[in-house]
């Protein structure tokens, strides 16, 4: 498949290219905080088969069993203060290049959960999900693009996330496995770097009209309106 070629590709050349950036952060993560470069956690893959996903150390190495385990909101105690800066410019995401070359993960996809936050999709959202790899981004990933922000306004965030987040993520990530094509991978892939740069932007909604419209609760912060 040729997005299979093109993520071995891509991974394989930013694994090589940020090689340069890699280093250092691996020693101020070995020098800070509790001294651990990388976090490792099960998340849901295709199939419904799990796998290990790699991220830079963030948070604390127990913070599954603190507070609100799974779900993170935007000031987070558990977050530690060099983590704030990886989460911030997303650069924590960026072992996961790794899963993408061995085949666990695709650039573009439905955002990888842990079995608890992928327990809170409809059980028909679950399987249509299942059928592609997870992805580094995807729909999901650049309208939800301030979820921990999202989550952190609320007064109970796991409640909050299960009843209104997660139910139209869902939606979402169908909506991508339904289209999913190599122009809609690229796309998305351009479109990530955007958000990336400009959070509020509402260049989503410009290009895709026919995306499932986000709940009264989450419009504005979704910039929909």
């Amino acid at each position: 498949m040729f997005t299979r070629f093109c993520d071995i590709l891509f991974s394989g050349l930013a694994i090589a290219g940020l090689s340069p950036l890699l280093v250092p952060i691996i020693i101020v993560l070995l020098s800070t905080g509790e001294g651990k470069v990388f976090f490792r956690q099960e998340r849901v893959g295709k199939g419904m088969k799990p796998f290990r996903l790699l991220k830079f150390a963030t948070m604390l190495e127990n913070s599954p069993n603190i507070g609100t385990g799974t779900i993170t909101t935007k000031n987070d105690p558990r977050i530690l203060p060099v983590g704030r800066l990886l989460r911030k410019t997303k650069i924590n995401e960026l072992p996961q290049l790794l899963n993408i070359f061995l085949g666990d993960m695709s650039i573009i996809g439905p955002r990888p959960l842990t079995n608890e936050t992928f327990s809170f999709y409809p059980r028909q959202t679950q399987s249509s999900i299942s059928l592609v790899r997870p992805g580094l981004s995807g729909m999901g990933s650049i309208v939800f693009r301030n979820e921990e922000e999202i989550i952190q306004t609320q007064g109970n965030a796991k409640e909050f996330y299960a009843s209104e987040v997660a139910p139209y993520k869902g939606e979402l990530e169908e909506w991508y496995v339904s289209k999913r094509n190599i122009i809609l991978y690229f796309v998305l892939i351009i479109l990530t770097a955007w958000v990336v740069v400009f959070s509020k932007s509402k260049m989503v909604w410009k290009i895709f009209k026919t995306l499932p419209k986000p709940p009264s609760s989450l419009s504005a912060d979704l910039s929909y309106e």
